[in-house]
């Protein structure tokens, strides 16, 4: 019984954290006045709310263009907004690594992430965030893991508003069909890329899921969240990369520091091989709203059209 006593109370507590997170299962209908009230952390579930949600939501996003969502605090108007919402939706898998207790504890936040399959998550060899054995969260990049996020955050706006389940329900429809051909669009184009070319360098590793879906080898400056700070030796090693293999661009991201990137270039330089920016990728956050790239499809195109081009693709 002494050994099997502190077994039992280690595989408890670790049941009890598995499961201390809300589930759609979990969510009650709202009393609603007009529309749900929804609040987002990055605004790329923003958008995703506003497609599926359309007239019947109203969305408050806490992070905008240009945000770190790894190094996000929240203020005290964030958690005033987070305590007013219908609805709550955020990305998890410790995406919002400095906000997830305050999430996973509230019982109206879906992470827009949970219908995801354990099998189609990737999970850096060195953990993620800090935490061994957590997967990336930068799931969006796969677009067919991203339908799936639609179909959750459907489900979470129809257990809250009952009422409206079949306005949810004909929105995601049609956006699953725009997230199909979205999805071999971004195929097509990078297949365009010569196959020694298919090598994407950015700021911090957040394309594993690209990668994957559309046949690219990737790097990042930094790990898979930015919270990990590059060193000299991160740099010159990835300096070498580029310089052995020829690569012709690197990019900066939109919501990452230029600094690292630049500091590559400029290693990559001195071993004798120029390198140049291919532009500007957008990783965790969209662009600014009322732009094309403020939109998730919209951003995806951006991504994949300036990585096809700088790597000797279609223009």
């Amino acid at each position: 019984m002494k050994i099997l006593f502190p077994l039992l109370t280690l595989l408890l507590v670790t049941s009890a954290l598995a499961s201390d997170y809300t589930r759609v299962s979990d969510l009650k209908p709202a009393r609603l006045s007009g529309p749900v009230k929804v609040t987002t952390t990055v605004n790329m579930v923003g958008d995703l709310a506003r497609v599926i949600g359309g007239s019947r939501v109203n969305v408050t996003e806490l992070m905008g263009a240009g945000v770190d969502p790894h190094l996000y605090k929240a203020s005290a108007r964030d958690v005033r907004r987070l305590q007013g919402a219908d609805l709550i939706l955020y990305g998890g898998l410790h995406l919002e690594g400095k906000m997830i207790e305050l999430l996973e504890k509230n019982r109206k936040a879906i992470a827009v992430t949970q219908g995801i399959p354990n099998s189609k998550l990737l999970r850096p060899a060195g953990g993620f965030d800090g935490v061994a054995n957590m997967a990336d969260p930068h799931i969006w990049f796969d677009v067919t893991l991203w339908k799936m996020a639609a179909a959750t955050t459907r489900d979470a706006l129809s257990a809250v508003d009952p009422a409206r389940k079949s306005v949810y329900a004909q929105n995601t429809a049609r956006y699953l069909k725009q997230l199909d051909a979205l999805d071999a669009e971004v195929m097509s184009l990078m297949k365009s890329v010569p196959q020694k070319q298919r090598v994407l360098v950015t700021a911090h590793d957040a394309f594993g899921y690209f990668a994957r879906r559309y046949g690219l080898e990737v790097r990042g400056v930094q790990g898979v969240s930015t919270a990990a700070e590059a060193g000299t030796r991160d740099v010159q090693e990835l300096a070498k990369f580029v310089a052995d293999r020829k690569i012709p661009a690197i990019f900066v991201e939109s919501s990452v520091p230029k600094r690292t990137v630049e500091a590559v270039i400029a290693a990559a330089k001195a071993r004798g091989h120029t390198v140049r920016v291919g532009g500007e990728l957008f990783s965790d956050a969209l662009g600014t709203a009322g732009t094309p790239e403020g939109t998730y499809v919209g951003m995806v195109r951006h991504n994949t059209k300036t990585i096809a081009a700088a790597l000797g693709g279609k223009k």
